[in-house]
């Protein structure tokens, strides 16, 4: 038992489900980690061609299409892990472990959320489609056996944050259906996106060893046998340089007006970091990062930087950064 009175909910009453707690495992309240689809909207506007398909509607039914994917994967995730989630303090009282499902309905769900997810990407473009059918099958990866990756260390991280990359492709690929976005672009992104989930692991390292729970951990993911707060944090760090090296070749490659972006790129994965430190981080939960007046604060200045930058030319920038260097006679002091 915990320190702070926390038991497993293995040991728990269980009730039959009814529709409300169906409808809750495909956890809907997360759509708001769809905001990194909009990335790849921005910058395909920006460094392509909008095509002339390129609407309202379009990016309506885009969106529409990512949540029900996500919502699949969702309930196959929570559906699998119902076991596992029990040995964790907040997740025990996710509505898999604390009801009684029908296996044929949770299936069915996944089912009717996929399809949906399915005809809806198809009527946005092939691309999209195809990308759409990657990030379905990034949920099968991550929580299905024999693969089931995040149960192995490092990759579970890695596996995870692959869902970076394809929502930036989803949004790329509904102003320009003809392309992918940069291989530096989504590299940034998914760097990016392992940085956010290995905060996220530390986080929950930090907060549940601390109470006394480490053998609970390791029950709930056997990926923490071989984690400690040192290997997380020096994660974090890798990553974090990574996504910022990558995002520095996209900047310099496509756009340079995007260089003056970095300084706020560089803030909010600052803040993001300080986050997961916290006690009861909202890392935990990243569907209520919305939460954190400092993170969005960061947030806002990525966002206005690049919408300022995709749209403004700054000819000095080229004038200033254009390769030079010092002669050697210049060194020389004068007679």
């Amino acid at each position: 038992m915990l320190d702070n009175g926390y038991q497993p909910a293995a040991t728990m009453t269980t009730h039959r489900a009814s529709f409300k707690e169906y409808l809750a495992i495909a956890r809907l309240d997360h759509m708001t980690k769809h905001v990194f689809i909009i990335p790849g909207i921005v910058i395909a506007y920006a460094v392509r061609e909008p095509s002339v398909e390129f609407t309202a509607a379009l990016v309506f039914i885009g969106f529409m299409s990512a949540i029900a994917i996500a919502s699949a994967n969702y309930v196959i995730n929570e559906w699998l892990d119902r076991e596992f989630d029990a040995f964790h303090p907040t997740k025990s009282k996710r509505s898999a472990v604390q009801w009684s499902f029908s296996p044929q309905l949770v299936y069915l769900e996944y089912a009717i959320f996929a399809v949906v997810g399915l005809v809806l990407a198809y009527s946005v473009g092939t691309l999209f489609f195809y990308t759409s059918v990657l990030f379905l099958l990034s949920g099968l990866v991550y929580n299905v056996q024999p693969l089931r990756s995040k149960d192995r260390p490092y990759l579970d991280v890695i596996s995870e944050s692959v869902n970076n990359p394809i929502r930036l492709t989803l949004g790329w690929t509904m102003v320009d259906p003809t392309t992918l976005p940069p291989s530096s672009l989504l590299l940034a992104y998914w760097t990016g996106g392992a940085f956010l989930m290995a905060a996220k692991r530390l986080s929950e390292y930090r907060d549940i060893t601390g109470a006394g729970g480490a053998d609970l951990l390791h029950r709930y993911r056997r990926s923490f046998r071989y984690y400690t707060a040192e290997s997380l944090t020096v994660s974090c760090f890798l990553y974090a340089m990574m996504s910022a090296f990558f995002i520095a070749v996209f900047l310099t490659r496509y756009r340079f007006e995007y260089i003056l972006a970095l300084p706020f790129i560089a803030i909010l994965f600052s803040s993001y970091l300080w986050l997961s430190l916290l006690k009861n981080s909202i890392a935990q939960r990243p569907e209520r990062m919305f939460r954190s007046k400092r993170l969005i604060a960061s947030l806002v200045m990525v966002v206005v930087s690049l919408l300022f930058l995709s749209f403004v030319d700054l000819p000095l920038l080229y004038v200033i950064f254009e390769p030079s260097f010092v002669p050697a006679d210049m060194m020389k002091p004068n007679n």
